[in-house]
């Protein structure tokens, strides 16, 4: 528990007030009072109403819809603390928006997750705590410290008590090829098999409408599985996985985690009509208001937030948490 309670202070915007909430009672302290709202014209206003200066200052904003919106609350908090003479500000994005955009991907492309870096540092942040960037190296687009925190370890609690020892016959599966570093570590942790979907998209002069193919690698046939994202936003991706596993693969029973819930476009209706028996999100987004059709479940990170946002005050190493 911290004790010196004037020292620190926990702020949030508008983006997840509930987890910022449940991160201050992990650590034992009450939210910071502020307010941050907009003008008729949609422009953001945004009070502190208690004193910062020389304070350990936390920001807890996630980006997530209205992504822009959330954004620009974030650096206007951050700007508000460092005019007020905030002596270390720390920006807690749980899920860090636009982190998809981190590289060209044909000619004249922007590179949005290193300039939503830059314009963070700008603002005047002195470290940044986020979760499970969606590609590692967004770490190095930051000019100031960036700690990455890792979820698969809350995954491989949740599942280890969901399943017991069933869990090490069950296959982590990885539903493209670009995430198997990160399933393979999700695969030690929980002492199980790994599998992939490889995903072959259609060739440029295929007729227009050809769809993917999808093949399997690894043996899946009678065994229950465990897809694991990053991201899961229009789900198609998980979607076609899942069903991948059970009509090419032969798989039994199908599950599904990922770290942020994006939830966009008509996610919800594919989710609830696919052969995926429960889908675990982290509330690095706010739970979806249509959860249980989906058949969603929810794992609060407030306590290992808590956990790094303590740490990080008392100049505590937090390697256990990030690698």
């Amino acid at each position: 528990m911290i004790s010196r309670e004037r020292s620190i202070k926990v702020f949030t915007g508008n983006s997840n007030r509930k987890l910022a909430e449940d991160i201050c009672r992990s650590i034992g302290i009450t939210i910071g009072d502020n307010d941050v709202k907009g003008f008729a014209d949609g422009e953001v206003s945004c009070s502190i109403n208690e004193s910062v200066r020389g304070c350990d200052v936390f920001l807890v904003q996630s980006t997530c819809k209205p992504v822009n919106d959330n954004l620009m609350e974030l650096l206007i908090m951050i700007d508000a603390c460092r005019r007020a003479s905030a002596g270390r500000i720390t920006a807690v994005i749980p899920y860090f928006g636009y982190a998809r955009q981190d590289r060209k991907t044909k000619s004249r492309d922007p590179i949005s997750a290193k300039l939503v870096a830059n314009m963070i540092a700008t603002a005047g942040a002195d470290r940044i705590i986020a979760m499970d960037l969606h590609a590692s190296q967004i770490q190095g687009f930051f000019d100031i410290p960036a700690d990455n925190l890792l979820s698969y370890p809350v995954f491989a609690d949740y599942y280890a008590k969901k399943f017991g020892a069933a869990l090490h016959d069950m296959v982590v599966v990885s539903p493209d090829v670009g995430p198997i570093a990160r399933a393979r570590k999700f695969a030690q942790a929980l002492e199980s098999n790994l599998a992939i979907v490889d995903r072959r998209h259609p060739s440029s002069d295929a007729p227009e409408g050809t769809p993917e193919e999808l093949h399997i690698i690894g043996d899946v046939e009678g065994k229950d599985c465990i897809l694991f994202a990053d991201i899961v936003d229009t789900a198609n991706t998980v979607v076609s996985a899942a069903k991948a596993l059970s009509e090419i693969g032969g798989a039994r029973r199908i599950y599904a985690c990922a770290s942020h819930g994006v939830l966009s476009d008509l996610a919800i209706e594919r989710l609830s009509a696919s052969n995926i028996d429960e889908l675990a999100l982290l509330d690095t987004i706010p739970e979806h208001p249509d959860a249980a059709r989906a058949h969603l479940k929810y794992l609060t990170v407030a306590p290992l937030f808590g956990e790094a946002i303590e740490r990080i005050y008392k100049e505590i190493s937090i390697t256990q948490f990030v690698f």
